[in-house]
């Protein structure tokens, strides 16, 4: 066993640093997106990309991410990706074009896949020799992600408000190269010999951005033309690809037996449903709020931070403790459905609506439903794992969200738009758009949480409702 490292509590907070930003990212320019969309001329439909360019890069390369660090050492690849993630923020905060934006975005992207799964590695270097010190560091760890979540909702508001847009980006200059400069108080990693999957990192990749690009596009070239259909048939041939890859090469990403451990299909496919409601609703109500209600960008932050708080509350507090007592099953469908229930109570939004009777309230019911939803999820996909696999399957489920979270993103996206949301100005036509996208997003989550509770096997509990030990402790460790 290694020597006890006696700075680790202090490499938890760069850690911990790491995990707020990379969470931070995905939701400190929502409350921004509108006076981007003014200074850099993007249309209603391609604002999207802002979020999606980040999603897509971060989604696909997480696998590879974590490749590339047992490969070539956690730290070498963590200090890499903070690099990349400064470079990215400094292009996305220069941007003068859509262009350019996106790049950045993207670039963002490719750095927040290399820090995250190192990051878990470093983490667990750190601190596996005691499970009692591994369990509150990953409690620790944890917190720093819905943490992240509402600073960014917050910052975003006031940087946007007080600043300019692309000060939402350039904070992560300063904090990146603080967070570098206290690298050297992480452990040090050798890699080991081994290949890289690039075919199977560039297929995922590519297929994923190119079935994203296909759908936004639809509703303005049309869904049965040419370009539509070869896009979509181009994007299933590449992530055909890349199961192929996984079976052919000798060290793949992915290995398909790890779809042989227990739920992993059927949590994957709730986590997926997952991010394909809940990430429309975050992006279409920021939209509701300004461009409907009116909201400056401070308003509109400071009319999601209840919906934020809520969710840290419960997801550091509460969840794991239903965990424990219910088994993650009922948790994970009855989750979806109260999710569904608040984007259904949201597409009751008016033109002349207000922030307490449509918004605030569903809202919450939104924000609750997530809350119990997502790390059982989480865990139960996890939970069946070898002990030597925990990584990759945790890679994949994350994975899956962010895959769900573009795909959903984009399809609601277009839905909204034919029902008037590309209408700038037009208030009950904006309104009937962002209104038919929560209802689709209501019936995702529905479907989520139907197939959940009709065809994921039980966890592991007793009529009492008690589950085993270890899965409790699991799940105490991991609540975010």
């Amino acid at each position: 066993m290694s020597a006890v490292n006696p700075r680790r509590w202090w490499a938890l907070l760069v850690l911990a640093a790491a995990q707020f930003m990379v969470i931070m990212d995905t939701s400190i320019i929502g409350v921004a997106l509108p006076e981007m969309q003014k200074d850099l001329g993007f249309s209603q439909g391609e604002l999207q990309w802002v979020f999606n360019a980040y999603v897509i890069a971060f989604g696909g390369l997480l696998l590879l991410g974590g490749r590339l660090s047992d490969l070539l050492g956690a730290r070498k690849v963590f200090t890499t990706g903070w690099v990349v993630l400064i470079a990215g923020s400094v292009v996305a905060a220069a941007a003068q074009s859509v262009t350019v934006e996106v790049v950045g975005r993207a670039v963002q992207g490719v750095g927040g896949a290399l820090i995250a799964p190192s990051a878990m590695t470093l983490l667990m270097m750190l601190f596996g020799h005691n499970p009692r010190e591994l369990g509150k560091a990953m409690a620790l760890y944890g917190a720093a992600a819905p943490a992240g979540g509402t600073a960014g909702v917050f910052l975003g508001g006031v940087f946007t408000e007080w600043l300019s847009w692309p000060w939402v980006f350039v904070i992560y200059v300063p904090i990146g190269v603080a967070t570098l400069a206290a690298t050297g108080l992480l452990p040090a990693v050798a890699g080991r010999r081994g290949g890289v999957d690039v075919l199977g990192a560039v297929a995922v990749t590519a297929g994923l951005a190119l079935a994203v690009f296909a759908v936004v596009r639809a509703p303005e070239v049309g869904w049965d033309s040419t370009g539509t259909v070869l896009e979509l048939i181009a994007a299933v041939a590449l992530l055909a690809l890349f199961f192929v890859v996984q079976k052919a090469v000798r060290e793949p990403l992915m290995p398909l037996a790890i779809w042989r451990v227990p739920r992993l299909g059927s949590a994957n496919l709730a986590m997926t449903l997952l991010g394909a409601a809940w990430i429309p609703m975050w992006y279409f109500l920021n939209l509701y709020l300004q461009q409907v209600l009116g909201y400056g960008a401070f308003e509109s932050g400071a009319a999601l931070l209840p919906m934020t708080v809520l969710l840290m509350i419960f997801m550091t507090v509460i969840t794991a403790r239903l965990m424990a007592k219910l088994g993650a099953k009922p948790l994970i469908g009855g989750g979806l459905l109260v999710l569904a229930a608040g984007l259904l109570w949201l597409s009751a939004v008016e033109p002349t609506g207000t922030f307490v009777v449509d918004v605030l309230p569903a809202s919450l019911v939104a924000a609750l439903g997530m809350s119990l939803a997502y790390i059982p999820t989480m865990m139960t996909a996890m939970s069946g794992a070898p002990q030597e696999q925990a990584g990759l399957a945790s890679g994949i489920v994350n994975t899956t969200y962010q895959v769900g979270s573009a795909l959903g993103l984009a399809a609601l996206t277009a839905v909204a738009t034919s029902q008037g949301a590309g209408q700038l100005g037009n208030l009950p036509a904006l309104t009937d758009g962002f209104s038919s996208a929560f209802v689709w997003a209501a019936m995702i989550a529905a479907t989520g949480g139907l197939t959940t509770l009709l065809a994921m096997r039980g966890d592991k509990a007793t009529a009492a409702g008690h589950t085993d030990p270890a899965s409790t402790e699991q799940a105490e460790r991991a609540s975010v």
